[in-house]
C-alpha cells in the first residue's frame, strides 16, 4: 500500500528518509525551513510545499525530524489543525520521554493517531535505507506505520506504548556513547604501549572488548575503511548530537533518580567536546581529545 507522506524536516536525517519513501513508490511532500535542503529534497522526488501545514493537509501519514522536543511541539501546534482527522503522525526527532508524551496526547486529543519512532544508523543509515526504528505505539498503530519505517529502515522494533522509542533510543546511545570512549580510551592506552592500532583491533574485534563503537566505527583511521576516522572524522553521527543525546539520557536518569555515573561522566565528556574541538565532527572524533588529556 502506498500513501501521501507529509514530511516536515528534510536536512541530513529527514532528506535521505524521504528520499527512499519516494523510491518506495509513496507520494511525498515535504518542507523545511532550509531551503537547500528543501531544494535537493525536491531533486530526490519530494514535493516541496510552500509551509508545514500545506505539506500536512492532503497526507494520511506525517514524518517529522526535528532537533529538538520544542521543536516538535511547536510544530504540532501548527500540523494538528491542519491534518486530516484521523491523520497517523510519526515523529522520528530524537527527544525527551516527557516531550513525545506530549506530542502524543496533542496528536490523540486533536482526533489523531501518534507514533514516536527515532531512529538509529547515522546518515549512512538514513542514505540506505538501513535504519533501526524504535517504536513507541499502540499496537494497532505499530502495525499500521511499520510498512512505512521498513521503506526506510531495515529493522523496525515495537518497544511498547507512547514514549517508549525516545525511551529506548536515549538508552541505546547512552551505551554508545560509553562504549565510543572505553574504545577510544583503550587506542589511546595502546598507542603509549607501543601497539600498533591494527593489532589492537585484531585482539578486540574478535574478544571480549567487541562492540558496534570498536567494529563499525572504529576511532581510529584504518582498521574499518567506512569509519568517519579515515575521513578526519567527517560526521556520520555528529558529536553535538551524541551530547544532546546522553543530556537526554541523564536528565531522565535524574528523574528517575538514578546515578548512572558512566552516563553522567561521557554526557559530561561529549558537551565539552561538542562545545570545542568537536564542532562537525563525528563522535567518534573524542579521541582526539582524550590523546590530547593524556599529555
Amino acid at each position: 500500500m502506498t500513501h501521501t507522506i507529509g514530511f516536515i524536516g528534510l536536512g541530513n536525517m529527514g532528506g535521505p528518509m524521504a528520499a527512499n519513501l519516494v523510491k518506495a513508490g509513496h507520494r511525498v511532500v515535504g518542507y523545511d525551513l532550509v531551503p537547500e535542503a528543501l531544494r535537493q529534497a525536491e531533486e530526490a522526488g519530494v514535493r516541496a510545499a510552500e509551509s508545514a501545514a500545506e505539506a500536512v493537509r492532503e497526507a494520511d501519514v506525517v514524518i517529522s525530524m526535528l532537533p529538538a522536543g520544542r521543536h516538535v511541539l511547536a510544530a504540532y501546534a501548527d500540523l494538528l489543525p491542519a491534518a486530516r482527522p484521523g491523520t497517523l503522525f510519526v515523529d522520528c526527532s530524537t527527544i525527551d520521554v516527557a516531550d513525545a508524551r506530549a506530542a502524543h496526547d496533542l496528536a490523540v486529543s486533536a482526533g489523531h493517531h501518534s507514533v514516536d519512532a527515532p531512529v538509529s544508523g547515522g546518515v549512512v543509515g538514513a542514505t540506505a535505507a538501513s535504519l533501526t526504528f524504535m517504536v513507541g505505539a499502540a499496537e494497532p498503530d505499530f502495525e499500521a506505520v511499520r510498512p512505512v519505517l521498513e521503506a526506510m529502515g531495515r529493522k523496525v522494533v515495537h518497544c511498547g506504548p507512547a514514549g517508549a522509542g525516545q525511551a529506548a533510543k536515549i538508552c541505546n546511545n547512552m551505551i554508545l556513547g560509553i562504549s565510543m570512549i572505553a574504545v577510544s580510551e583503550a587506542f589511546v592506552l595502546g598507542e603509549s604501549l607501543g601497539l600498533s592500532h591494527q593489532a589492537l583491533y585484531d585482539v578486540a574485534s574478535t574478544a571480549s572488548g567487541q562492540c558496534w563503537a570498536l567494529t563499525s566505527n572504529c576511532p581510529v583511521p584504518g582498521p574499518v575503511p567506512t569509519s568517519p576516522a579515515n575521513r578526519d572524522y567527517a560526521a556520520g553521527f555528529a558529536a553535538a548530537l551524541m551530547a544532546k543525546d546522553l543530556g537526554l539520557a541523564v536528565g531522565a536518569a535524574e528523574a528517575a533518580g538514578l546515578p548512572t555515573e558512566l552516563g553522567r561522566r561521557a554526557a559530561r565528556l561529549y558537551a565539552d567536546f561538542a562545545a570545542a574541538d568537536g564542532t562537525g565532527l563525528d563522535f567518534s572524533a573524542i579521541i582526539t581529545t582524550l590523546r590530547k588529556d593524556g599529555k
